[in-house]
């Protein structure tokens, strides 16, 4: 059984504006609206679609180059090591609330990867990262969204 907390939401809504795709927990809005009469199922595709799409940018875009460096944050942290993906995440999390590097612990931007608004001096900084994959992460659930639910006017 996974361990989650009851619901995605983040505390950042921004479908109280009028986006269909939140920009906090990248739920659309009408999962956010009806997310109470789901049932479990119904709740765990949710949870299945945003974490999928969290990992693969994660993977996509972070790697481990140093194991034991990572192993010790995650420990340090009380972060699980696996699934992989996940822990990447919570540690550039973890990194980013503390503003530390990815080097830090032991994380590194895959090679290519370079997003458009960071500065070279800025490229191994865990905040700007994190900021970076959410903006990729919200991209992305418009793009699925607007592929699966926008209807043609």
């Amino acid at each position: 059984m996974t361990l989650r907390k009851r619901t995605p939401c983040v505390g950042i809504c921004s479908t109280t504006y009028g986006d269909l795709v939140c920009r906090g927990c990248k739920r659309f809005a009408h999962e956010i609206v009806q997310w109470n009469g789901y049932d479990t199922e119904q709740q765990e595709r949710v949870w299945e679609r945003l974490i999928g799409l969290r990992d693969a940018v994660v993977t996509q875009f972070l790697h481990v180059e140093d194991e034991e460096r990572f192993v010790q944050t995650c420990t340090a942290a009380s972060i699980l090591t696996e699934p992989r993906s996940t822990a990447v995440y919570a540690v550039l999390s973890h990194l980013a609330a503390g503003r530390h590097s990815l080097t830090s612990a032991g994380l590194e931007l895959q090679p290519g990867w370079q997003p458009a608004h960071l500065q070279p001096a800025e490229e191994q900084h865990a905040l700007t990262a994190l900021q970076a994959i959410d903006a990729e992460l919200y991209s992305r659930s418009v793009a699925h969204y607007e592929r699966n639910f926008k209807i043609p006017l």
